[in-house]
């Protein structure tokens, strides 16, 4: 369980609500949109990542005794709000792209539904993490759609902050990592961990034998030796020697990386070791991964690259209020409510949303229809969840199942999706009205 999460939000939150609550309309059945308007430039799909974390977040925002005459002594609340805030917990009802999924400009990820008040307060700390989250999930899914069945090893602790580094960890693995470096998210969301050695402990000893003595003697015969401290083709030829061919794996960390893989192979079955694998590191990301697809290269570890999500640290993602009453009436019906800014257009309405298949199970457009549910043709697939009911988190489900998801969900796109080029969505966005038909779609318009 998270500590409180109140204050991981943004100042004119609560200064929204204050005065909303002075105007009479704080408490007015509402409705928000969590959405992409675009993909980040040449992406041709996203990856959904955070929902777990952000489901926790949800459950963890409560306003303590401290947190309350805080906000009272920076004078951000006054006394009406401090005393709504000191019992508050969202008890709306939440539905979104479950964890793994994949969308396209416009995709309704998250629709939060209660008061104003209590849905606009999650506003910031919902962002924060599927920004992050899914801008690394949806970097790492490039990753292993180039890796193929080759494994990739999460690495990128050391590149950003600690926080940030479990929850990358966590994103990885949703879109098909297979382990990661980090114990805290090994520990808090069970991803698998794995570790062997770095330069400074071969540097640490006498010489690099000694050093992998060290090694094999406390992590067996199976474990992975750095072999490009000194001589890459001293160092092969020691970890065979003292294994007696059994070594599991080599690093290889620098270099040339094919070139490098290829003659290390050789070597390796020149001296007996053929069921030895080869790792490699080095400052990969998914086009230099695409590269190595025809070497000898068992399993790749990607750290800078994937936590900063490949050149698109954030997914651009934006929290809208997409619907409103106009009294707080408990059946007061909603009224659809938009921005018209240039370039930062939303569209009014309650969304929904579901992946249009053709006869072969391949994906053929992201169907959204606005105030009623779009038609299925047969053999389409919803895309929205329940998440939250009434304040009670129901989404809730094991990382596995993800991670399941992601790898169906990638199948089912085109093959165009997988291009490393730069490109547009891989499938078109239609927006249908409440009758069905196929209205403007502002996110479909590159200038948007």
């Amino acid at each position: 369980m998270l500590n409180s999460t109140a204050l991981l939000t943004d100042h004119y939150e609560l200064t929204m609500v204050r005065a909303a609550m002075r105007s009479g309309a704080a408490f007015r059945h509402s409705i928000f949109e969590l959405f992409p308007r675009r993909l980040p430039t040449g992406r041709r799909y996203g990856v959904v990542a955070g929902v777990g974390r952000a489901l926790e977040a949800i459950e963890a925002f409560t306003f303590d005794d401290a947190t309350v005459s805080f906000l009272l002594e920076q004078k951000i609340v006054d006394q009406p709000l401090a005393e709504w805030l000191a019992g508050y917990r969202f008890t709306g009802s939440i539905w979104g792209y479950p964890e793994g999924e994949i969308y396209f400009p416009g995709s309704p990820l998250m629709i939060v539904e209660g008061s104003f008040a209590e849905a606009v307060i999650l506003e910031t700390v919902l962002l924060s993490i599927y920004n992050y989250d899914s801008a690394v999930a949806s970097a790492a899914s490039r990753m292993t759609a180039m890796a193929g069945d080759r494994p990739c090893i999460e690495m990128g602790s050391r590149r950003t902050n600690e926080i940030a580094a479990v929850a990358a960890a966590r994103a990885a693995y949703v879109a098909g990592f297979a382990t990661t470096s980090n114990l805290e998210a090994g520990r808090r969301y069970g991803v698998p961990t794995r570790g062997t050695a770095a330069h400074s402990f071969t540097l640490l000893h006498a010489s690099e034998r000694e050093a992998f003595e060290a090694q094999i003697g406390s992590l067996g015969e199976d474990t992975t030796l750095l072999v490009d401290t000194y001589d890459i083709d001293t160092a092969v030829r020691t970890g065979v020697e003292l294994t007696n061919g059994k070594l599991g794996a080599i690093r290889l960390d620098s270099g040339d990386l094919a070139e490098l893989a290829s003659e290390v192979r050789q070597l390796l079955d020149s001296l007996g070791a053929t069921n030895t694998r080869i790792l490699v590191t080095s400052d990969l990301d998914e086009w230099q991964i695409a590269a190595l697809r025809g070497a000898p290269v068992d399993g790749f570890g990607v750290g800078t690259s994937l936590i900063t999500g490949s050149g698109a640290p954030t997914c651009g993602f934006v929290y809208k209020l997409v619907a409103r009453a106009d009294t707080d009436e408990q059946d007061a019906p909603l009224q659809p409510v938009a921005k018209k800014s240039v370039n930062k257009t939303s569209i009014g309405g309650r969304k929904f949303a579901l992946r249009r298949l053709d006869a072969r199970g391949k994906a053929e457009a992201e169907v959204i229809g606005v105030g009623a549910a779009p038609a299925d043709d047969g053999n389409d697939r919803p895309l929205l969840v329940e998440l939250v009911r009434d304040g009670v988190i129901v989404g809730d489900e094991p990382l596995s199942v993800a991670q399941e998801r992601h790898a169906r969900a990638r199948a089912e796109l085109p093959l165009a999706a997988l291009k490393m080029s730069r490109g547009e969505a891989a499938i078109p966005t239609l927006l249908l009205d409440a009758d069905g038909h196929v209205t403007d779609n502002p996110y479909a318009r590159s200038e948007q």
